[in-house]
């Protein structure tokens, strides 16, 4: 009886150790490489409208400021939720804000994104940029200088958007 619970802890150890490697890697996988195409197919199978939260403190369609639009929807993965919920001065790798800019006729003009990857560009926070306009054009993507020059004036980590709790 005891080297049958020896053997089948033994069996259950050996299943853990062969499904971290696993886990680690489906991990990794999750999340695209700083790419305007891998960053968008990401987002639509995240169906971030659906999974992603709403920036802290703002509704559906708050009045925005250029160059993003009248009025913005903002919507942010969990890693930059928890990073602006909990005060953080840096957001992690990972950490997705997506703007929806409209006119003000409530019509989608562009969607900005900021996606932040570790070791991208580390001398402008690590953020990867994309803009798309309404008919899904890639307007801009990578290390856009006008998105950069726009942010880095942030006092946050690149983002303007104050935190209302």
């Amino acid at each position: 009886m005891k080297r049958q619970i020896l053997a089948a802890a033994l069996v259950g150890v050996a299943s853990l150790a062969l499904l971290r490697p696993v886990s680690a890697q489906a991990q990794a996988t999750q999340m695209p490489k700083a790419d305007a195409q891998a960053l968008w197919n990401h987002l639509q199978q995240q169906d971030y409208r659906k999974q992603f939260r709403l920036f802290p403190g703002k509704d559906k369609l708050y009045q925005g400021t250029e160059p993003h639009g009248a009025l913005l929807t903002t919507y942010v993965n969990r890693t930059a939720y928890e990073a602006l919920t909990g005060g953080a001065g840096e957001f992690p790798a990972g950490a997705i804000v997506v703007k929806e800019n409209y006119t003000p006729d409530k019509t989608l003009a562009a969607i900005t994104v900021m996606y932040k990857v570790s070791g991208y560009n580390p001398d402008h926070g690590d953020w990867f940029w994309l803009k798309r306009g309404a008919d899904g054009a890639v307007e801009a993507s990578g290390k856009v200088d006008g998105c950069i020059a726009c942010h880095q004036k942030s006092t946050r980590d690149y983002i303007m958007t104050p935190v209302k709790r």
